[in-house]
């Protein structure tokens, strides 16, 4: 006996129309690439990228990260090659078959830092790159690349669907040298709803890591005498012997409601996190006139900048926010307004999505 199925006219076009429009629904899967990202709770290296992929799922999209667990205490990723170069070759092998196996299903590919962009061509997979401008990385940073070898900056970052800097002087210097499809995207950062910023515990902050670049030695000699509170680590802890080490984020929080004004006297920066925090929480800012500082703290207005190396006039700008409680509250609302108007979580994620050409 043979059975005869009935099929309503229509189903194969219907089922055809429904297999669309699931393929459609899918989620975009996006495989973001870097070299640092937390490895704990409390962890601090990478915590950027890590809101960022945090921003990203709630927008819905499905996002696995790849990246080497390097110890970001010890310097990252950069550090970790000039101390082991012979790493170099091993490390960019099973980089490049990590992501592939990972991007197999994937829409696409987001890289953080120029080194990753070397491993996302390999991917066979449409790409973007994030430019941070990190000063740990030395020579090696974008910008120094940029200068010194702009040929290898085209080769990596020519084939990227867009290349996302965050801060405008490292924009122009990728538009400088042939990067047309650089734009501007800042870092993002959560603005509290209810900051409740008094300064009360009248002391200054510095929050990162305790290296040359940013500025340490310039930093202790300017704040000699003064209430000091240092959170972080790094290889010129000695110099700082009171340091609370990293604290977690909450932790951390609660030091941006306290202070008086959050110091940061680096040499070379790309947009930091922790004057982007410090202006959420309505903290005033005292930093060096480098990087994507100066798109945010207005000088006078929403802090002050000084020039890096001169604790001179990092010390005097400092003493005028702890002595002046009126002007620090000036300060403090008028940087949590600018930094809400650039850099909250919702705008950033929005041009995010329209670098990756997914609809936001």
């Amino acid at each position: 006996m043979t059975l005869s199925i009935h099929r309503p006219a229509g189903w194969t076009l219907r089922r055809r129309a429904s297999k669309a429009a699931i393929a459609v629904a899918r989620a975009p899967k996006v495989v973001v690439l870097t070299s640092s990202y937390p490895r704990h709770e409390g962890d601090y290296a990478g915590r950027f990228v890590a809101d960022a992929v945090a921003q990203l799922r709630g927008r819905g999209l499905d996002v696995q990260v790849v990246h080497p667990r390097i110890d970001a205490n010890g310097g990252g990723l950069v550090a970790m090659l000039r101390r082991r170069p012979w790493r170099i070759a091993g490390l960019f092998a099973s980089l490049v078959l990590d992501l592939r196996r990972a991007a197999r299903n994937a829409d696409l590919v987001h890289a953080h830092w120029l080194a990753s962009a070397a491993v996302a061509r390999l991917a066979g997979k449409p790409f973007v790159v994030t430019l941070h401008g990190t000063g740990s990385a030395g020579a090696l940073s974008d910008l120094s690349l940029a200068t010194k070898a702009p040929w290898l900056v085209r080769f990596l970052l020519r084939p990227a669907r867009a290349v996302i800097c965050v801060s405008a002087p490292l924009t122009e210097a990728m538009q400088a040298i042939g990067i047309e499809q650089a734009r501007h995207i800042p870092n993002g950062v959560a603005i509290p709803v209810a900051p409740e910023h008094g300064g009360d515990g009248n002391f200054i902050l510095f929050a990162g890591r305790l290296a040359e670049e940013k500025g340490i030695p310039e930093l202790v000699e300017a704040t000699r005498g003064l209430p000091l509170v240092v959170a972080g680590d790094g290889p010129l802890r000695a110099l700082v012997p009171s340091a609370l080490g990293f604290v977690a984020h909450d932790e951390l929080e609660e030091l941006y409601r306290r202070a008086s004004v959050v110091v940061l006297p680096s040499h070379r920066e790309g947009l930091p996190l922790c004057v982007l925090e410090a202006m959420a929480h309505g903290c005033p800012v005292v930093a060096t006139r480098v990087g994507g500082i100066p798109q945010l703290v207005d000088d006078g207005r929403t802090g002050y900048l000084v020039e890096p190396g001169d604790p001179e006039a990092l010390r005097g700008a400092l003493l005028r926010l702890l002595e002046d409680a009126e002007l620090r509250a000036t300060m403090g609302a008028a940087g949590r307004e600018r930094v809400t108007a650039i850099c909250s979580w919702p705008q950033v994620t929005d041009q995010t999505l329209d670098a990756y050409g997914f609809a936001a």
